[in-house]
C-alpha cells in the first residue's frame, strides 16, 4: 500500500483548499480567541485576584469587544470559504505521513538499531502513549489548560529531550564473577582512556569520574556501585541535537502562525549525573530544574529473571520519558498549529511521524459533521509499511463532532537471515469519552478488535504475481486513551470486554483489579498550577506518595456523595490509585513459534506536568526468539 505523503492527490485541490482556509481562518482565529478571552484557567484566577486592575485584566476587557467586532466583519468570506472547504473534506487522505531525508539513508533514528542488524536472539522496544490535550485554545481551557501552541512545542520538546538521554544498561552475571565481561564499551580492558566516565583531566593522569570523585586512578574501584563483580556497564548515546529550526514564520494557516518559544528549561537534555560513593548516593543533574539522578536500568541476561515483589519486571514512577524510546501514541493532537510545532520537534528524534489523522466535514460512515479530526498521531524509528485509519460511526454529543477513531501501522523493525522482514504492528485509539455511554465504548472497541485483525490481513498479503517470504511478526501493541478505568463499577461492562482476552494489561489483576502499583492516569485539572505539581520532578514526589495522589488525580465519584467539580477537600474515603485511562496492551498470538514476548518495565511519566491533565505511560517489551546468543 502506498503511504499518503500529501492531504491531496492533485495540486488543484491544494489550491483550492489553502484558498478556501484562508478566508475562513480569520473568523474560525477571531471565535476562539473570543471564547479563550471568557474561560479564564485557574492560574490567570489567581493572577487576577492579586491585582484586579492588572494589565492582563485591561486586555481582556478591551480586546472581548474588539474581537466580537471584527468576528461579525468575517463572517460573510469564512461562509465563502466554508462553502468551497466543506466538499474538498470527501476526498482528503486520512492521514499525513512525513519522515526526514536521513532517513532515508538507512538510519533508525538517534541512538537506533539499523534495519540490517536483527539480532538472532530478538530485541526490545519501548513504546509509550501520551494524551496531550492540544485543542484550540478556547476548548482546552475547560481542562484548565491555555496556550496551545506553546504547549505543542514545549510538548515535543521534553519528549525527545527525555528520550535521548544516554541509557545505561548493566549486566549482572553472576555474584561471584570477579571480572567485567570483556564486551564491555565502557572497559574493554583494565585501563580506559576514552570512557566517558573517566575523562582526563589536564592530561594528567588523574580523572574527573563521576562515579569516583576526582582525582582517581583509571583502575576500576572494588567499591564503586557502578563497576560491582560481574558487572558489565553499557551507555548507548544518542546522535547530537540538530541545531535549533529556523524562526517561523507568518501565514494564513494556524499551523504556521509566529508563536513565542519560552524555551525548554524543564527536562532538557540530561548529561550524566555525578555520583559519590557510599549508600544513597546522590546525583547532581546539569540541569537546575531537575535534580534527581536517572534511574538505571538492569536488564536480565536470557533465562534470568529479576522481581519487584510477585513482580518479573520493574515498575516505576519517572520524571523522563524512557531513554531510546522507539514509538510514541499521542492524542488530541487536534489543533492544526500545534500539530504542526510538534511534529517538527518530534522529527528531530522520531524519522516517520503519522499527523493530521482523520476526517473532517461528511464522510462514510461518520456521517454527522466532523470539526475536529481524531486527533491521534504517531511517531516511530523504524519505518512504516502501512497505515490506515478508521472512524468509529456511533460518537455521541460532543465526541461526535471529533471523527474520532484508530490508527493502525505496520513498522519494519529488521531483517532475518532468511531475508524474512521482522515487522511489528501498533494501534493507537482514542474512545468515546461521555460518562455513562459504555455500551459506545464497548461498540467501538468490537470494531477496534475487527478493523485490527482486517489490517494485520490485508497488509500481509504479498503484491499479486508476486512470490516473497512470509513477514515475522514480533508484536501487536494497542496503545491509547480508552477512557474507562479498571476500577469504577460504571465500567464493568468495558473491563470484562473480549479485548482484554485478546491482549494483555501489564497492570492489570483481572476485571475490577489492577495490581497494587499500577497508577491512576487522570490528573486533577483544578491543581494543575500548584508548585507541588508543576514540575516533573516534583510531580513526580506527589505521584509516589499516597496522600498526594489522593490529592491531584481523578477518583470514581463516590455513589453516596455528588461529585464535585474539584477533589480537593473532599472526605469521601479514595480506594486504589486513581482512574488510569491509559492504556498499553500486547499480544502473542500470531507470533512466530518459540518467539515470546516479555514485559522489561513499564513506567508512568510526569514529564509533561504543568503541559497536560493526564500522565505519560510508557513499556519496554523484550522479543524473544529463543536462539542462542552468539
Amino acid at each position: 500500500m502506498v503511504l499518503h505523503t500529501t492531504p491531496y492527490s492533485g495540486a488543484c485541490l491544494h489550491f483550492l483548499d489553502g484558498l478556501s482556509w484562508s478566508l475562513v481562518f480569520p473568523c474560525y482565529w477571531l471565535l476562539d480567541q473570543l471564547l479563550a478571552s471568557c474561560v479564564a484557567t485557574s492560574l490567570e484566577k489567581h493572577r487576577r485576584s492579586q491585582d484586579p486592575c492588572s494589565f492582563l485584566t485591561l486586555c481582556v476587557l478591551i480586546s472581548a469587544p474588539l474581537y466580537l467586532l471584527l468576528l461579525l466583519a468575517s463572517l460573510p468570506l469564512a461562509l465563502l470559504g466554508f462553502v468551497i472547504w466543506a466538499p474538498l473534506q470527501a476526498v482528503r487522505q486520512p492521514y499525513l505521513y512525513t519522515h526526514r531525508r536521513l532517513a532515508e539513508q538507512g538510519q533508525a533514528g538517534p541512538g537506533g538499531v539499523g534495519l540490517g542488524e536483527w539480532r538472532p536472539q530478538g530485541r526490545s522496544f519501548c513504546f509509550c502513549s501520551a494524551n496531550v490535550c492540544l485543542l484550540p485554545d478556547s476548548l482546552a481551557r475547560f481542562n484548565n489548560l491555555s496556550d496551545t501552541h506553546r504547549r505543542a512545542r514545549e510538548v515535543g520538546k521534553r519528549i525527545r529531550n527525555g528520550a535521548s538521554r544516554p541509557q545505561i544498561k548493566i549486566y549482572i552475571d553472576s555474584p561471584t564473577n570477579t571480572s567485567i565481561s570483556s564486551d564491555c564499551p565502557v572497559h574493554t580492558s583494565g585501563e580506559a582512556p576514552d570512557c566517558p566516565l573517566h575523562s582526563l583531566q589536564d592530561g594528567q593522569g588523574l580523572h574527573d569520574c563521576p562515579v569516583h570523585g576526582e582525582g582517581t586512578q583509571t583502575k576500576p574501584s572494588s567499591d564503586c556501585p557502578l563497576h560491582a563483580s560481574g558487572v558489565q556497564i553499557s551507555i548507548s548515546a544518542p546522535e547530537p541535537d540538530p541545531q535549533e529550526e529556523e524562526a517561523e514564520t507568518g501565514n494564513h494557516r494556524p499551523g504556521e502562525q509566529t508563536a513565542g518559544d519560552t524555551g525548554s528549561m524543564t527536562a532538557s537534555r540530561e548529561s550524566l549525573a555525578r555520583y559519590h560513593g557510599g549508600d544513597g548516593g546522590i546525583g547532581i543533574s546539569s540541569n537546575n530544574t531537575l535534580s534527581h539522578v536517572p534511574r538505571t536500568s538492569i536488564f536480565k541476561r536470557p533465562g534470568r529473571k529479576r522481581r519487584h515483589g510477585d513482580e518479573t519486571f520493574d515498575h516505576e514512577i519517572s520524571a523522563f520519558f524512557p531513554a531510546n524510546l522507539d514509538f510514541l501514541a499521542l492524542q488530541e493532537v487536534f489543533d492544526h498549529g500545534s500539530t504542526t510545532r510538534l511534529r517538527r520537534q518530534l522529527h528531530r528524534y522520531f524519522p516517520y511521524v503519522l499527523s493530521d489523522v482523520g476526517r473532517y466535514g461528511w464522510k462514510g460512515c461518520c456521517s454527522s459533521f466532523k470539526f475536529l479530526n481524531s486527533g491521534l498521531m504517531l511517531a516511530s524509528r523504524y519505518p512504516i509499511l502501512d497505515a490506515r485509519f478508521e472512524c468509529y460511526p456511533n460518537g455521541r454529543g460532543e465526541d461526535a463532532l471529533a471523527a474520532k477513531g484508530a490508527l493502525f501501522a505496520k513498522v519494519h523493525v529488521g531483517t532475518s537471515h532468511q531475508e524474512q522482514r521482522v515487522v511489528g504492528y501498533l494501534t493507537c485509539t482514542h474512545l468515546h469519552a461521555i460518562e455513562g455511554d459504555a455500551s459506545v465504548r464497548c461498540e467501538q472497541l468490537d470494531l477496534l478488535l475487527q478493523w485490527g485483525a482486517e489490517f494485520r490481513q490485508s497488509s500481509s498479503q504479498p503484491p499479486e504475481g508476486e512470490k516473497v517470504l512470509e513477514d515475522l511478526v514480533a508484536f501487536d501493541v494497542v496503545l491509547g486513551d480508552l477512557n474507562f478505568d479498571n476500577c469504577s463499577s460504571e465500567d464493568k461492562l468495558e473491563q470484562q470486554h473480549a479485548l482484554f482476552t485478546q491482549y494483555k494489561d501489564p497492570c492489570r489483576l483481572g476485571p475490577g483489579e489492577d495490581k497494587p502499583w499500577a497508577l491512576g492516569t487522570l490528573l486533577d485539572p483544578s491543581g494543575l498550577y500548584d508548585d507541588e505539581v508543576s514540575s516533573p520532578e516534583s510531580l513526580q514526589k506527589v505521584m509516589e506518595n499516597e496522600e498526594g495522589r489522593k490529592e491531584y488525580l481523578v477518583f470514581p465519584p463516590s455513589k453516596s456523595h455528588c461529585p464535585a467539580s474539584s477533589q480537593k477537600g473532599r472526605k469521601i474515603p479514595l480506594k486504589g490509585n486513581g482512574r488510569r485511562i491509559d492504556y498499553m496492551l500486547y499480544s502473542d498470538e500470531g507470533l512466530q513459534q518459540d518467539w515470546k514476548l516479555e514485559i522489561e518495565e513499564f513506567s508512568f511519566v510526569t514529564q509533561l506536568a504543568g503541559l497536560t491533565d493526564h500522565l505519560s505511560v510508557a513499556m519496554r517489551l523484550a522479543v524473544s526468539t529463543g536462539e542462542e546468543e552468539p
